[in-house]
């Protein structure tokens, strides 16, 4: 059976490399797959899904609230390959989860569970209340050797807790971090700017 998949992890974690991996894999025995990834993602061109390792593959549909992806001709398909799934709308979500049970197949979805404030994103939420298999792809914190489990974000060199939920960015601006360092950064930095202030 057919199961809808949500692989997370915090930024730096290899989601993209993951995904990517999969897709050669499947195509290397011959089996086609279709990438999709949200629109409005286009730190490393609209088109493309690109690892921080360089590696890159065309996606085969850009989502975005007009697209109705129930009705599409999934024959010959293998499996269903999302990124950056926690700007899917809760609809399409609602979509990959009939398409693995009514087609019969596998939707493997990859993302950020929780913002830079530790909230759910819409869509990783929906896959959290839908995916048949929830699986963490693990990396360590920036500032030390625990497990990341938040994207710190940071704006001219200061970490930030506040400012609008979707800013796109890499390695500039977002840093894996464990809850300890987080707290610890947001702090340092709220100290610094009160200080400046005085």
């Amino acid at each position: 059976m057919a199961k809808l998949y949500f692989r997370f992890g915090s930024m730096g974690s290899g989601k993209s490399l993951n995904l990517l991996a999969v897709a050669h894999n499947y195509r290397q025995q011959g089996k086609e797959v279709l990438l999709f990834k949200p629109k409005l993602d286009n730190r490393f061109g609209v088109n493309n899904i690109k690892s921080r390792a360089g590696i890159e593959m065309k996606v085969d549909l850009l989502l975005e609230p007009k697209v109705n992806i129930i009705n599409m001709d999934f024959k010959g398909i293998y499996c269903l390959l999302i990124d950056e799934a926690q700007f899917v709308s809760k609809k399409h979500i609602e979509e990959f989860r009939d398409i693995a049970n009514d087609k019969q197949i596998p939707v493997i979805c990859y993302g950020l569970k929780t913002d830079f404030r530790g909230l759910l994103f819409e869509g990783s939420k929906r896959l959290i209340e839908l995916a048949d298999k929830i699986e963490e792809i693990k990396t360590t914190c920036f500032y030390c050797n625990k497990k990341a489990t938040f994207n710190l974000r940071h704006v001219n060199g200061e970490a930030v807790d506040d400012g609008p939920v979707i800013q796109l960015g890499a390695d500039e601006a977002y840093f894996p971090a464990c809850y300890g360092c987080y707290k610890s950064e947001i702090s340092k930095s709220k100290k610094n700017r009160q200080t400046i202030k005085n």
